[in-house]
């Protein structure tokens, strides 16, 4: 298998640039596994687990929050809100948000701060799911 160039970017930094096997990512249609020579492809991503696959085999597996993902046939690039190692989550500082939201969730006054809730939510799920707490 041949690697690709896999870079990750937020508003804030350059997450990861660097070459890759493969990842895994989610979209609104469902997951996605992307290799070396992927036929080009754009599409959102929703707050998910990514994985990283380096070329000897080893994984690493970040919270991603929502994006968009660009495949093209030797480069791939993800522009997220939010990404995070699943090691540099703070659990503490994720359940508390998952909380919050959840309250907002209960006790709402308008659909938009549903949906802000609901996205809320989503992230702190995903970011202790990544973490190995959910």
């Amino acid at each position: 298998m041949r690697n690709f160039r896999l870079k990750i970017i937020t508003p804030e930094k350059v997450f990861f640039d660097g070459e890759v096997r493969q990842i895994t990512a989610r979209t609104p249609a469902g997951n996605i596994g992307i290799l070396a020579g992927h036929t080009p492809y754009a599409a959102n991503i929703i707050p998910s687990p990514l994985r990283i696959f380096s070329g000897d085999g080893a994984c690493r597996t970040a919270a991603v929050s929502r994006g968009i993902i660009k495949a093209e046939r030797e480069k791939v690039t993800i522009a997220a809100e939010a990404v995070e190692w699943s090691e540099e989550i703070d659990v503490d500082r994720a359940e508390r948000a998952r909380e919050a939201a959840q309250k907002k969730l209960d006790n709402y006054n308008s659909q938009m701060e549903f949906d802000r809730a609901e996205q809320k939510l989503k992230r702190a799920l995903n970011r202790l799911t990544v973490a190995g707490k959910y």
